[in-house]
């Protein structure tokens, strides 16, 4: 990894692939981090640089490696595979962790004491956020041992495409209520378009919206 790669990241911020830690955190807190890219587009986790961008360093580099391997072993199920790099910058050093987008998603962060306990989440913009189960349900068809997935559109799948053309976008319950089947059948079906590349799945605070995959023209 080059010196001006990460100077670019650093200098760009936070993102979708990109975040930063003051200090080696929990690893808990790091799993959530990698897993997230890992079940996103991948990214990079920069150790020793504050949320302002500032370059506070790492106190130790044998422990960072510990604490890193720690987490995407024992704190990630499936374990991640990961490069972790020590980089001298401004007379401090800095850790960069690199996770890339996995074949074996959803990878969930659990605590070794209670294993039946995880959690998935995903990377949304700046933040690392909890994956609705609709989300995990299209993250597991994105594996790459994956039952190819065949699609019919019918009258309800119509019905749906019209409503989103005229609202932008539409839930869970948009479809159920559009046409009349419950909230579960309507989020299996979503899920399948979302996989199809008919629909695109978007995560907010409130709950998970659908749009319309743009097509070129």
């Amino acid at each position: 990894m080059r010196r001006s790669q990460v100077q670019d990241m650093i200098s760009a911020g936070e993102s979708t692939t990109v975040e930063f830690k003051r200090k080696c955190t929990a690893p808990e807190k790091m799993a959530k981090e990698l897993t997230a890219f890992a079940n996103t587009k991948g990214g990079y986790l920069l150790i020793g640089i504050d949320d302002d961008r500032r370059i506070i360093g790492i106190p130790s580099e044998k422990t960072i490696m510990s604490e890193v391997e720690r987490a995407c072993i024992f704190y990630c199920d499936p374990p991640l595979n990961y490069e972790l790099y020590i980089m001298p910058f401004d007379r401090l050093d800095i850790a960069i962790v690199y996770v890339n987008e996995s074949n074996e998603k959803p990878h969930a962060v659990k605590d070794p004491q209670t294993p039946d306990e995880q959690k998935v989440y995903i990377r949304q913009g700046e933040e690392s956020v909890s994956a609705s189960k609709e989300m995990i349900r299209i993250l597991r068809g994105m594996r790459a041992d994956a039952k190819p997935l065949m699609i019919s559109i019918s009258d309800k799948e119509r019905r749906l495409f019209d409503f989103i053309e005229k609202k932008g976008r539409a839930t869970v319950k948009d479809f159920s209520t559009l046409v009349n089947i419950s909230d579960r059948r309507a989020a299996r079906l979503l899920v399948r378009l979302v996989r199809a590349g008919v629909l695109n799945i978007h995560t907010n605070e409130q709950h998970d919206y659908y749009t319309l995959v743009e097509r070129p023209n």
